[in-house]
């Protein structure tokens, strides 16, 4: 298994843009083969002192996949190209994390 930690840096103004269309996207990513979690996640104000947080025009994508492989078909998969060319106004970058869990 492999976690997927995918922070979207959004264009001032359209997280909920980008969150809409994320919502539609997400029906399908869940049904593709491998998928174990696939959702979007953004800062909850808490009052601990170490938590970092992302901002007002940040989106965390938490992801679970059974393997590296599942995860690199989900990037070509036909409705992850086409949600990708309706984001595009609406993302300014993206950083990308996998990992592997050790625990």
């Amino acid at each position: 298994m492999i976690h997927v930690l995918a922070q979207i840096e959004t264009t001032p103004g359209h997280r909920d843009d980008f969150l809409g269309e994320f919502a539609k996207v997400a029906i399908l990513v869940r049904e593709e083969a491998g998928c174990i979690e696939y959702g979007a996640a953004v800062d909850v104000a808490t009052g601990i002192s170490v938590q970092r947080n992302l901002g007002e025009n940040v989106v965390m994508i938490v992801e679970k996949w059974e393997s590296i492989e599942h995860l690199q078909a989900h990037l070509v998969a036909p409705h992850m190209i086409d949600y990708r060319s309706r984001i595009t106004l609406f993302v300014q970058g993206v950083t990308l994390r996998v990992l592997e869990p050790k625990v």
